[in-house]
């Protein structure tokens, strides 16, 4: 799966392409379900999350910026934030502990060449950078909640995250 294929589909789309949609859907859903799943660790809301991000996706379609980046990642974009939504309306109605639940580990169809080389990438990262971004980027927690967590100044927070975000894109790009 990589621009190339995906940008004519998200192109059409745009235009209202209902069959490109659905190859759009087609190629990237597995993927994009498993970072929901990861990051809310409820299928129910992992699924309610992606059908949100997709109807984004749908409507939003001719506002893709090629040169902000791949479709792919800004299509991970939209769903890490309705995921991350998803995660704040619950925590707030306090049905759901931030990282605590268990969910039972499920097919999905990812690229496992692509995860084991993401997984190679974190194992890269300082530990104060990797438990930064999960905080971060899969339990959905914010600057000022990552400074009370982890007790470290803000500044010294937003940089373990920032240079850990360009080690990864680094080590992804080889």
């Amino acid at each position: 799966m990589d621009n190339d294929d995906l940008l004519p589909l998200l192109c059409a789309t745009a235009q209202g392409d209902k069959n490109a949609f659905s190859s759009l859907y087609q190629q990237t859903s597995g993927k994009l379900f498993a970072i929901s799943l990861n990051m809310l660790t409820n299928r129910a809301y992992a699924e309610e999350a992606l059908q949100d991000a997709f109807i984004k996706i749908w409507h939003n379609a001719s506002e893709y910026n090629a040169s902000k980046g791949t479709v792919i990642s800004w299509m991970i974009s939209i769903v890490r934030y309705r995921s991350l939504d998803s995660l704040r309306y619950h925590k707030v109605r306090k049905e759901q502990s931030l990282g605590d639940d268990e969910y039972e580990n499920e097919s999905v169809d990812v690229n496992y060449d692509e995860e084991t080389k993401l997984v190679n990438c974190i194992k890269q990262l300082e530990p104060q950078q990797k438990q930064a971004i999960h905080l971060a980027y899969y339990k959905g927690l914010s600057h000022s909640e990552l400074v009370d967590h982890i007790e470290t100044p803000l500044g010294t927070v937003k940089s373990w995250i920032r240079r850990g975000l360009m080690q990864l894109q680094r080590c992804l790009t080889l």
